[in-house]
């Protein structure tokens, strides 16, 4: 659906509505819209409420039942590779052997185009807040790629309270465009701030003929990576649920649970401000994480914050983080647009590569047609004004090896072929807990897709750039 039609759309819908309160067509937005991406960060699938989860998150269930719930948003095992996805359209192992693993050196090529360089060129006002891990140094920061201003860590994680990444030289991450900077407070209450201060500025700008100007917020939460904890106002909301009966492992839980409510606080803060300065109508807001949960882990970053020894939960979904079943590559994601995208739940597959061609398409940005995009245009599919069915595989890659994801008049068909170990073949459609290999009964199929799969890997780049020969990365 193009620029032209969306305005069409809202036209309409709003002269539907106006009877009840909502604003005259002829009220209706005229501008691009603004662009909210909120990234959660290794939220599992059953941390939220609308999967029937442990986590009280009323806010993002709201915006779930009001907006387009991506029932199969799809995107990489571990975080680095997902947000090289999700900024460039491409999948991660286009940039080199590093870039398909969690990563401190610099992950894009200077002068990468990324869906932030695009939309600032189109006029957008482009802000990051939040966790960057696309290069933990300054000069790989977000402020290289297209983003005005950027704001909180450059490396993977830190912990909630000191901010601090690992023991070495990323350990000091905190910043202002790239400035370093010490600040007290909870990381999730920091990050939320500044992108609620964002908001309330969009608001009013103007660029230089005086016209509004558009504006695309990338709100990307460390939250609910480890080190796991929140503000005890969050805890009290768990105030008589026992989690374990084991002490440490209900205490892990708590805190995951808490941390999960807080993140779902925030994004109330942040569409509380949209609503607030008159925006709310004209801003789309997607929402991913950028990998499943992870279900016991340690922590290993600076600061006093417990291990987790029972974390997240991903059922009934198999697998979790860094693994390429479905709990560790099908996430809690939806997109929410009053007036334009009508509550409904959306089956389509959808990649975090596709958000890019699918924007571009959307607010007809010819800039990024020819940016080598391994995503796809998904707005029909999203609006459910198109066909579900995705017109060409999905290809998913780690360190393990590859998952391709094909639907066609025999099913829907995932393949897992790793580098070592036999292949695992799933009909999605009929068993979407990948509870049943069916790689014996369907010998052509495996033939078939691991070709697909060998394929897509000869535009993997598979040498370090020189660059970075040498270059610590833990």
């Amino acid at each position: 659906m193009s620029w032209s039609s969306v305005k069409t759309v809202m036209i309409a819908v709003v002269a539907v509505v106006a009877a009840g309160g909502a604003r005259a067509a002829d009220e209706s937005p005229k501008e691009r819209p603004n662009i909210l991406l909120i990234v959660a960060d290794d939220l599992g699938w059953s941390d939220v409420g609308w999967h029937g989860g442990f986590g009280k998150t009323p806010h993002l269930d709201q915006l779930v039942r009001a907006g387009v719930e991506l029932d199969r948003h799809y995107v990489q095992p571990v975080c680095t590779p997902t947000r090289v996805a999700l900024l460039t359209g491409r999948y991660p192992g286009r940039f080199g052997p590093h870039v398909i693993a969690p990563s401190n050196r610099r992950a894009l090529p200077p002068g990468t185009a990324t869906l932030a360089s695009v939309l600032k060129t189109a006029g957008y006002a482009t802000f990051q807040a939040g966790k960057w891990h696309l290069g933990s140094r300054p000069e790989w920061g977000p402020n290289h790629y297209g983003f005005d201003h950027s704001y909180g860590t450059l490396t993977g994680a830190a912990d909630p309270w000191t901010h601090k990444y690992r023991y070495g030289p990323y350990e000091d991450t905190w910043h202002r465009d790239g400035e370093r900077l010490d600040e007290q407070g909870n990381a999730t209450e920091l990050v939320a701030a500044e992108a609620v201060r964002r908001i309330r500025d969009g608001a009013d700008l103007r660029d230089a003929a005086g016209d509004r100007r558009p504006w695309f917020l990338y709100a990307a939460f460390h939250a609910v990576h480890t080190p796991v904890d929140a503000p005890v106002s969050f805890k009290r909301l768990y105030d008589g649920v026992r989690f374990h009966a084991d002490p440490a492992k209900h205490d892990s839980r708590l805190r995951m649970a808490a941390m999960v409510s807080q993140l779902d606080a925030k994004v109330g803060e942040m569409v509380a401000a949209l609503d607030e300065t008159g925006q709310r109508q004209n801003t789309l807001v997607v929402f991913t994480s950028d990998n499943g949960g992870i279900e016991s882990l340690k922590n290993a970053y600076v600061g006093d914050v417990p291990d987790s020894p029972l974390n997240s939960e991903n059922a009934p979904l198999r697998g979790q983080k860094n693994t390429l079943w479905e709990g560790g590559v099908r996430v809690c994601a939806f997109a929410n647009w009053p007036g334009v995208l009508a509550p409904r739940k959306c089956a389509a597959v959808i990649h975090a590569a596709d958000w890019f061609p699918t924007l571009a398409g959307l607010l007809e940005l010819r800039q990024g047609q020819s940016l080598g995009w391994d995503g796809i245009d998904r707005w029909a599919a999203i609006t459910g004004a198109g066909d579900a069915v995705r017109p060409k595989p999905l290809c998913i890659v780690h360190a393990s090896g590859r998952a391709i994801y094909e639907s066609n008049e025999d099913g829907d068909w995932k393949l897992i072929r790793r580098k070592q170990g036999p292949a695992e073949l799933y009909d999605l459609a009929a068993d979407p807990f990948e509870e049943h290999d069916r790689s014996a009964e369907h010998p052509d199929m495996v033939v078939r897709l691991t070709a697909l799969a060998a394929a897509d890997a000869t535009s993997d780049l598979t040498i370090l750039p020189a660059d970075l020969e040498g270059v610590t990365e833990w």
